[in-house]
């Protein structure tokens, strides 16, 4: 194989009347291949195959077969062409057929890979863009539910664990996420959340229209099938993941949202965004310049429902604290109500029955909270189960009493009358056989 600068001067002293056997003599090259250059059968840079390619005899049948499916496997392909002859791997198949570039290119399959792009204008206040991320195994044992929300404008971006992905913890979520934001702007952007936008359409779920309008926000859905078209969240979605979630060293869900409220206001704020005019200026301080909606005074109030296993202490826990309810259910299950913007929990039953009401106590204060009529009722359990007789003997003899000999003569006298054999008649038996 000749360089570019030597197929250069092949072609030269070519054009000066050397002869292929001249010029290959001063490249100390072979003949065949200067001559194979001269004619232009090869090109610099590009090796001569050394054998047929395996795959050109089945082209115009994969060709075929691309066209009845695009998205036909690899796999299920080698597994067509084998018993037609095919006599190399699938590691050489699958290499030669993505060299070969047979596969037709399907445009709505294709994502974003490869596109022309544009940068969508965001001005300053106009819009937020919400997006969830999960992580199993969270430290705590249970799967950690964050819901991040992110100003385009300036990429600020501020989040909330929550205990749950439905409606009424999603609307708790938005509304610590902009309390956080010290405000909201005037469109939220989402993708295609069942408990926002109806599956299929692009409409707002009417029990969640009520949402948006007590906050005055516009509701948009991202359009189908592109998720790109909220890039700032998705961007925020895997910062978040890579420089905090990766490396956090919070035991519980409380301690992860300080953490990770220290991490946004901190960290995450002090990203560095340019100012114009070769100036520069920060994620935070850009953030602070957005115009945006005052938040009503409490937040909407839907009724967040979680279901608790009640403790041998009568009590369950949420958020944190422990909550008293009547003596005799441990180990049932009960149902925390909490109706935001209130102070109050309320403990159901799952067939219905109120068991408790209760003044709310700071998230993750580790507080028991007890009524007096729950603490009075659980002591006099309590002491009801107490004794002042003396612990049984447990190292004494004791020997099966008169009842227990009665039953054992009952069961042996079930199982008919014991076998004796008289040892006289069998040695007489003996002596008339011998």
């Amino acid at each position: 194989m000749l360089t570019q600068g030597e197929d250069v001067e092949v072609h030269a002293l070519a054009s000066r009347g050397w002869s292929v056997s001249a010029i290959a003599r001063h490249l100390d090259r072979d003949r065949k291949t200067v001559r194979a250059y001269v004619r232009g059968e090869r090109q610099p840079g590009v090796r001569a195959a050394v054998r047929p390619d395996p795959l050109a005899p089945f082209a115009a049948y994969l060709a075929a077969r691309f066209a009845d499916d695009p998205h036909i496997w690899a796999t299920a392909l080698f597994d067509e062409v084998a018993p037609l002859g095919y006599r190399l791997s699938y590691v050489s198949f699958a290499r030669q057929l993505r060299l070969a570039g047979l596969r037709p290119h399907c445009e709505p399959c294709a994502g974003v890979s490869g596109r022309e792009t544009i940068e969508i204008a965001h001005p300053a206040g106009e819009e937020m863009q919400w997006d969830w991320f999960e992580r199993r195994r969270a430290p705590w044992g249970a799967t950690a539910y964050v819901l991040l929300g992110t100003l385009p404008h300036s990429g600020r971006v501020r989040g909330v664990l929550a205990e749950s992905l439905d409606q009424p913890h999603l609307i708790e979520a938005m509304d610590a996420v902009m309390r956080r934001h010290g405000g909201t702007p005037r469109i939220w952007r989402t993708d295609r959340l069942a408990t926002v936008i109806v599956t299929g359409s692009r409409e707002v779920q009417p029990s969640f229209a009520p949402v948006a309008k007590y906050y005055g926000t516009v509701v948009e859905p991202c359009p189908p099938r592109r998720g790109n078209r909220k890039g700032a969240v998705e961007s925020s979605v895997r910062y978040v993941c890579g420089r905090w979630w990766r490396t956090m060293t919070a035991l519980t869900p409380a301690q992860a949202q300080t953490s990770l409220d220290a991490f946004c206001s901190g960290t995450a704020d002090a990203r560095r965004r340019p100012a114009g005019n070769g100036a520069w200026t920060t994620t935070g301080a850009l953030a602070d310049a957005e115009p945006m909606l005052a938040l009503p005074a409490a937040p909407y109030p839907a009724t967040v429902i979680v279901s608790r296993q009640i403790g041998v202490n009568a009590a369950v826990a949420f958020r944190g604290n422990s909550y008293s309810v009547p003596p005799g259910l441990a180990g049932a299950q009960a149902q925390c109500r909490h109706r935001l913007g209130t102070g109050t929990l309320e403990i159901w039953s799952p067939a219905g029955a109120q068991l408790a009401s209760h003044r709310l106590a700071p998230d993750g204060a580790g507080t028991l909270v007890r009524t007096a009529g729950h603490r009075a009722d659980l002591e006099r359990v309590v002491l009801a189960a107490f004794t002042t007789d003396r612990p049984c003997e447990r190292k004494g003899n004791h020997p099966p009493g008169e009842p227990a000999r009665a039953e054992a003569s009952l069961l042996l006298a079930g199982l008919g009358p014991d076998v004796t054999v008289d040892l006289a008649d069998w040695a007489e038996l003996a002596e008339v056989t011998r």
